[in-house]
């Protein structure tokens, strides 16, 4: 395991090369490699990154869809070696930050009663955990332990917000594993004070506060440190099942309307400002829940369509641009997503923070723009 000390001294010397795509050469030395393609690919600026939850698999595609990284081994391992139902990952410099779920039973035939994989890892680029808060096939609460983390995101305070769902809480973790902060009760669903129902995801604001997508509460909150709520967010009491939340650059919140296939902006007054509906299609599923919207600096939206097994790229228009996977056709794609894809729940582009929580400094992303 890599000393935090030294991880974090590597981190404060190298911000440039954050930015540019050279990472922290502290988080590229060490482990085999489990890199494909082309390594010269690998952390390009423009390239996506893929949650590939039923693959069990991060995966890093280029723009015309080649896999030139992965951390995983594919849909048939269930091992530690793998990140189980993987549902967020996040590059921080060199090094991808993922937090695995597990899956329910009758979803993995390796384990029909359901796999734990309950773990936030960052690793480096050749596969390598070189910092871990959870723990493979234990669920729990106690210290050191999760249940279902949904999403993880790296602050620029070198601390890690957990979306620590089946526990029914958030908790900021530093380095050392310690628990800094939390919202929810653990283990207590609700929606009185400082409770949430399902939490699916948690990014922290340029003012300090910190956003919440409290899933069944069918909101996202904008809550203080001291566990006060400012805003809320429903688009005038019409979302249900609030997957993920960002702040944009204008001010407004973009929000994944889960339940209802749609991905909707709201302004500061919860009103409507635009959407985009993803079971339009007449070959859609159903119920495709989309999981993920994010806005590009560009202005278009990145959406991870789970269950329509695709990632798509829309402009303002709702004009597809780019997409990856194939429509409501699940698969494993060894080399390109053109292959398939099997419920992508979270897609990034790296080195695009618009309107996510930046690894350095919110006024040096504002810089950098």
């Amino acid at each position: 395991m890599l000393d935090c000390k030294h991880v974090v001294g590597e981190w404060r010397r190298s911000r440039i090369g954050f930015r540019t795509g050279l990472g922290v050469a502290a988080l590229m030395v060490l482990g085999t490699s489990v890199a494909l393609g082309h390594p010269p690919h690998f952390n390009h600026d423009g390239n996506l990154l893929i949650s590939d939850q039923f693959n069990n698999r991060v995966i890093e595609i280029d723009r015309s869809g080649e896999i030139v990284w992965q951390f995983g081994v594919g849909p048939a391992d269930t091992s530690a070696k793998s990140i189980v139902g993987v549902n967020d990952a996040q590059r921080v410099g060199s090094a991808t930050l993922m937090a695995g779920t597990g899956v329910p039973a009758g979803f993995e035939p390796a384990c029909p009663g359901g796999c734990a994989d309950n773990r936030v890892l960052l690793v480096n680029r050749h596969g390598r955990i070189i910092w871990q808060y959870g723990q493979f096939g234990v669920t729990g609460a106690a210290p050191g332990e999760l249940n279902t983390p949904v999403q993880n995101t790296w602050t620029p305070d070198q601390t890690v917000l957990i979306t620590d769902q089946g526990n029914q809480r958030i908790i900021e973790v530093d380095f050392n594993k310690e628990i800094l902060w939390q919202y929810g009760q653990t283990g207590i669903a609700g929606n009185g004070p400082n409770q949430l129902n399902n939490p699916n995801a948690a990014e922290l604001l340029e003012n300090g506060h910190i956003l919440i997508s409290d899933e069944n509460n069918n909101r996202a909150i904008e809550v203080t440190r001291d566990h006060k709520i400012v805003s809320t967010f429903t688009a005038g009491g019409s979302v249900s099942g609030v997957a993920f939340a960002s702040r944009l650059p204008n001010g407004h919140t973009l929000l994944t309307d889960s339940n209802n296939s749609r991905i909707v902006e709201v302004d500061a007054h919860d009103q409507p400002v635009w959407q985009y509906m993803t079971k339009t299609d007449p070959h859609s599923n159903v119920a495709p829940l989309p999981t993920r919207a994010i806005r590009t600096h560009g202005g278009k939206t990145i959406i991870s369509d789970q269950f329509n097994h695709r990632v798509i790229i829309v402009d303002k228009a709702g004009t597809i641009v780019a997409h990856y996977g194939n429509l409501n056709a699940p698969g494993f794609g060894k080399q390109n997503t053109s292959q398939g894809l099997n419920g992508p729940y979270d897609a990034k582009r790296i080195g695009d923070y618009t309107g996510l929580t930046p690894p350095f400094d919110f006024d040096e992303e504002s810089d950098e723009d």
